[in-house]
Parts: C-alpha cells; sequence; structure tokens
C-alpha cells in the first residue's frame, strides 16, 4: 500500500516549511528510516527520514518550494504498485493556507480542473475584439463592476496595454535608467511594480557577459541569511525593545576563570571560558527574576520553570542559536562541555529541531571580535537578549583608589510589552553583581 509522505512539523511554532533537497530521485527504492529529504524552516534545515520502505513513485512538491506542514510532498508506493499521480508544485507556483481553522492545504486538492475565468463584457465589445483579434482577458474594463465595454476594446487595439501599475519611487528609478517597464513584471499587490522589481531589472541589465569576470560578487539573498533578515526585520517590527547598558568590574570573575583552568588544567574535555560563567551565572539570575525568563505567545506571557538558554554562534552563512536546556540545573562544567558542543554542532550543520527550538532566553557574545558593547534584537518570542562584550583592562575606581581593573560592558535589550524597566534593569543589575563576585551564583 503506498504511504503518502507530508510536510513535517518541526517545533511548536512552524507552519511553513521550504523543501531544499532530495535525496531520492522518483523510481528510486528507499528504506524506511533512511535520509529522504531536507526540510529548511525559519531555524534550522533538518534532515527527514522516510516513512515507508518501497520505490519513491512520486516526487510531488520539487526542491526551493515552500509549502503548509501536512502538504504530500511525495507518495512511497510498493513495488510494481501504480497508485493515482498527485499534481505535482513546482517552484514559482504559490501554495496557500486555507482560511478556515489555519489547516494546510494539500496538494490533493488542487487535481480538480480550473474553472476558466468569466470576463464581464458587453456583447458588441465581444463582437469587437473577435472583429479585431483582441484578448478580451487583457482588456481593462470601464463599465460597472469593471464590465469591458466595446470602446475599451477598441482603445485597447489602437494604444495597446495600459501603463503598467508602479509605485512613485519604482517609476523614478526606472525613468532615470531608461528601463522599458513592459519588460518588467511587478510583484507587489495586483501585480504592481515596486522599487526591488525595478532594482532586479537593473541588476539584469547591468549583469556582464558570460565569460567576463564581474567586478560585482552577487549573493543570492535566500537560505539562512533570508531567514535571518526576515526575523530580525519581524523583531524589530512587531516588539517595544529597550536596551540598557552597565560595565562590570570583572576582576573576580578574571581570577576566578584562572583558577578554574589551573584546578582543570589536565582535562583536555574541560577548559572554562568567562562565556560558561556568564551563561551559569545568567541561569540563576533567570531564576530569581522569572518575568526575564517568559515569551509571549498571542495574547498570552508564558512564564517558564526551566531556562533554555540560546548561545548565538556566529557561522559563515549566519547566525544560528543553539538551545542549553534545563541550564539553571547544570554545574559549571557541565555548562562548559555542553556549550562547546552545541558550537561544534553548530558549525557542522548537525543540530536538532529540539537543540535549536523553544528558547527562553539568548546571549548574544561579541569579545571575541573586540567590541566593548552594542544593542542586540530580541530573538522572538523571547522577551531578553543579553549582549556581551569583551573584558579589557582599563583605569577604574577601586576602593577610592584609582587602580587598573578587568571591565566589561553588558547590554540588555527585553520586551516593554512583557516587562517594565525597573524589573528588567534589576534583572541586569544582579547579573552583574553576579559577574563581579562569582560567589555569589552559589548562595
Amino acid at each position: 500500500m503506498s504511504v503518502n509522505v507530508t510536510m513535517p512539523k518541526l517545533g511548536m511554532t512552524m507552519k511553513v516549511g521550504k523543501v531544499s533537497k532530495w535525496y531520492k530521485n522518483e523510481g528510486d527504492s528507499v528504506e524506511k528510516g533512511e535520509n529522504l529529504f531536507e526540510v529548511e524552516t525559519e531555524k534550522i534545515t533538518n534532515k527527514i527520514e522516510s516513512p515507508g520502505s518501497g520505490i519513491l513513485f512520486q516526487v510531488v512538491v520539487s526542491v526551493g518550494m515552500t509549502v503548509p506542514i501536512g502538504t504530500i510532498l511525495a507518495v512511497i508506493a510498493e513495488a510494481g504498485e501504480q497508485p493515482e499521480r498527485i499534481e505535482g508544485i513546482r517552484a514559482g507556483e504559490v501554495v496557500e493556507m486555507k482560511a478556515e481553522a489555519g489547516k494546510p492545504q494539500s496538494a490533493e486538492a488542487e487535481t480538480g480542473p480550473k474553472e476558466k475565468k468569466r470576463i464581464l463584457s458587453t456583447p458588441s465589445a465581444r463582437r469587437v475584439a473577435k472583429e479585431l483579434g483582441v484578448d478580451l482577458t487583457l482588456v481593462p474594463g470601464t463599465g460597472p463592476d469593471g464590465k469591458v465595454k466595446d470602446a475599451d476594446v477598441r482603445k485597447y487595439h489602437e494604444e495597446g496595454p495600459p501603463a503598467p501599475k508602479i509605485t512613485p519611487l519604482a517609476a523614478e528609478i526606472a525613468k532615470q535608467e531608461g528601463l522599458d517597464l513592459s519588460e518588467i513584471t511587478g510583484t507587489g499587490e495586483n501585480g504592481k511594480i515596486t522599487r526591488q522589481d525595478v532594482e532586479c531589472a537593473l541588476a539584469a541589465v547591468r549583469a556582464v557577459p558570460e565569460g567576463e569576470p564581474s567586478p560585482i560578487k552577487v549573493i543570492p539573498f535566500e537560505g539562512i541569511r533570508k531567514v535571518i533578515a526576515d526575523n530580525m526585520h519581524a523583531s524589530l517590527q512587531n516588539a517595544a525593545q529597550l536596551t540598557a547598558f552597565t560595565e562590570v568590574d570583572v576582576t573576580e570573575m578574571v581570577r576566578f576563570r584562572d583558577l578554574m583552568r589551573a584546578e582543570y588544567k589536565k582535562d583536555d574535555s574541560v577548559k572554562i571560558s568567562y562565556n560558561d560563567i556568564i551563561v551559569m551565572a545568567t541561569a540563576r539570575a533567570l531564576m530569581r527574576h522569572r518575568i526575564m525568563n517568559s515569551t509571549l505567545v498571542g495574547e498570552e506571557i508564558l512564564v517558564h520553570d526551566t531556562v533554555h538558554l540560546g548561545i548565538a554562534v556566529a557561522l559563515s552563512e549566519g547566525l544560528i542559536v543553539p538551545k542549553l536546556r534545563n541550564a539553571e540545573q547544570k554545574n559549571l562544567l557541565q555548562i562548559s562541555r555542553e556549550v562547546r558542543q552545541l558550537a561544534q554542532k553548530a558549525r557542522e550543520g548537525a543540530l536538532s529541531v529540539e537543540e535549536v527550538t523553544d528558547g527562553t532566553f539568548t546571549i548574544s557574545n561579541v569579545s571575541m571580535l573586540g567590541m566593548d558593547g552594542f544593542t542586540p534584537v530580541l530573538n522572538p518570542p523571547e522577551t531578553g537578549i543579553l549582549g556581551v562584550g569583551r573584558v579589557i583592562e582599563k583605569p577604574a575606581v577601586f576602593n577610592g583608589e584609582i587602580t587598573i581593573r578587568h571591565m566589561m560592558t553588558l547590554s540588555l535589550t527585553f520586551d516593554h510589552r512583557v516587562v517594565d524597566g525597573a524589573p528588567a534593569m534589576t534583572f541586569l543589575k544582579d547579573l552583574a553583581r553576579y559577574l563581579a563576585q562569582p560567589l555569589l551564583i552559589m548562595a
């Protein structure tokens, strides 16, 4: 009996997924449990195993298509079996969500014949269109409800298609560059030509002929880079973000780090870093200030009793944030080992869905880049994100005297819709105390 392969739900918030790779071609044999295809979501690219054994009878959704969860992607049949084929979904086609109950529309729903669009037109318009050889579907109607009149047909025949709809900025750019608007396909509402459409067309015009070296490196705005861009833009648009800064004297943290390294210098699996201590301190501080360990989902603020701490890892293709789960329960040695394991898996592209979803708070450390501080952007639906700058020796007042101390800047961005400034800044103050006196973490 045939088996339908569907778009899986990888994480609580996933609604759609993109098929980024098929490991098998139609006609290939597949075994249950072997890798069949890859799915790219807003969080990660994940390998999906075959749900059954047999022959890959049909690939319904081609590589590059984004479809809702539950959509049929492929059909696996038994040897010799000939199930009914499903109309395929190809790159460039649009797959929409059903309005009711937010359920995905499967490819099967599209198998029926589509009704030909009815054009509202007068009898005389149809007669004139036939005489002049004009396609009525291309003629804009000026009558009631857009009905096409014979005058509309004659005008179209004499003057040609009407000028395309275009935004003012796009029109100005096209005019300055001398672009032919008739050759540009609009992607805006009702086919309106946008600035992006004009810029794409301009890039194509300026493209260097094949065989000649190009002075410009073109990087496709897609994949993880596009996902990061969309998420960051949505974060700034949809949250009331505020950032607070504090400078911390972390001289004792530096001593504590050096002491731990000396203690475990013979153990290659342990190499305590400032970041490990910051992770531990943050997890403890979050348990004292639970509102900072919350997420805003719909109309509800979910205050979590466990800390799933996101640790931002920079990759060549973008940023990914694996989660250290139950961070509040781990000691410093466990944190050190597990954070390194997560970072290594991130660089190897081996993170599982569970390791990149359902975070409650994020830490982004830019100290290795030599930066003192920055304003991090929230990772929705989390309430807070901590920015960590470098540790630097500088003059500071200590015990009434000016002396050289190790200083570090912390920045906390928080969602002002969820938490007010005072409790958020109190959390940051307590975290700073933990780093100034690491023994307080154990209290």
